[in-house]
């Protein structure tokens, strides 16, 4: 049987925020102004998601076919960009610096499962982009991870582990390769 209850997921406590109908609004409002690409006007996705609680600053760019799941979990600095197809799996605040650039089909994943429990219970842990930080196309950037300033994860690496300040990380696991000089 299928819980529908979300403030308990297998004996875990967890509520996405934001009521029902809120939630439900946010749903076709994603569908059709980020998921779609329908219409890839700028300024209004960063104004829909200030309306659903995000914290956008200026200059901020989402390009279409945006996953963002709950936009009350978002802050987002200045000069970011969102490439298309990014998800961003927040169901806990995700936090984006100010010149990040998140590259097409990168995912940012807040949460994930205990394999070693029977009920499989759901573990979420916040993600912290730091200023200047590049996550390439296909990456993934798993729960509880921070990536400091300027640091990169290059293209289809995965980081299950915090990047350091102004080093390239690559790999499945990403591992360190070397220092980001920037000129």
């Amino acid at each position: 049987m299928q819980q529908t209850d979300l403030s308990v997921y297998n004996n875990h406590p967890y509520h996405p925020g934001g009521s029902a109908i809120k939630r439900a609004l946010w749903y076709y409002t994603s569908s059709v102004f980020f998921k779609s690409g329908l219409l890839p006007v700028n300024g209004i996705k960063v104004t829909l998601l200030r309306l659903f609680g995000a914290q956008v600053g200026k200059g901020v760019v989402i390009k279409p076919g945006v996953n963002i799941k709950y936009p009350w979990h978002l802050k987002v600095g200045n000069n970011a960009w969102i490439g298309e197809r990014v998800w961003i799996d927040n169901l806990v605040l995700i936090t984006i610096g100010s010149n990040v650039c998140i590259s097409q089909g990168a995912i940012l994943q807040t949460g994930s499962h205990h394999y070693k429990k029977t009920t499989f219970d759901l573990i979420t842990g916040s993600i912290t982009l730091g200023d200047g930080v590049w996550i390439g196309c296909g990456a993934i950037v798993n729960q509880g991870i921070t990536a400091a300033s300027h640091s990169v994860l290059t293209s289809g690496s995965v980081a299950g582990k915090d990047l350091e300040p102004y080093f390239i990380y690559q790999g499945n696991p990403a591992v360190k390769v070397r220092l980001r000089v920037i000129e």
